[in-house]
């Protein structure tokens, strides 16, 4: 998919609404991936410098950070604004929602490198914590304000602090995008 592809995608899943600062932040950081792909570093730096601005403006502005070394899917969601944190090592599969307050980070300060790996279709909650080398399944959701250290697998809902596992129950499983 190309550039204007993938940012078209997005603007769509975010309610053809360009102003909304999740698209912004995940238009943002599609641009800081595709002018990596420009070998040459010479010509490569005017589109750096403009990244660089672009991903200062998200953080800053809208309190979202999405480095473009981090891994993103496709029609990922950011439904809300203020406090998201994408580990540059993250991996979000396809159709994952974030909510407002989402840290997705490290877990030791020795290990700074293990980041969290979200499977396709992840509804994480507001203010859920997800740290360290962990795993989430498919189809799996995240609890508001909950705190994930250890792999959830598919179908499963993690919640509390720190977070307890146990299986979704068949009404709660559908469509991430139902609201």
């Amino acid at each position: 998919m190309t550039l204007l592809q993938q940012i078209k995608a997005d603007w769509s899943n975010h309610g053809k609404d360009w102003t909304r600062p999740g698209f912004r932040a995940l238009a943002f950081y599609r641009f800081g991936v595709w002018r990596m792909k420009i070998r040459h570093k010479l010509l490569r730096a005017p589109f750096s410098m403009l990244y660089r601005s672009l991903y200062r403006r998200a953080r800053n502005l809208y309190g979202i950070e999405v480095p473009y070394s981090a891994s993103l899917g496709s029609d990922v969601i950011i439904e809300h604004q203020s406090g998201i944190v994408i580990h540059g090592n993250s991996r979000i599969g396809n159709a994952c929602i974030i909510r407002q307050g989402v840290t997705l980070g490290n877990r030791y300060m020795d290990r700074p490198l293990e980041a969290p790996e979200l499977g396709n279709n992840v509804n994480v909650g507001a203010g859920a914590k997800i740290l360290g080398k962990v795993k989430i399944g498919d189809n799996a959701v995240i609890a508001a304000n909950a705190v994930v250290l250890q792999d959830v697998p598919a179908f499963h809902l993690a919640a509390g602090i720190p977070a307890k596992i146990k299986p979704l129950k068949s009404s709660v499983l559908g469509s991430n995008h139902d609201g």
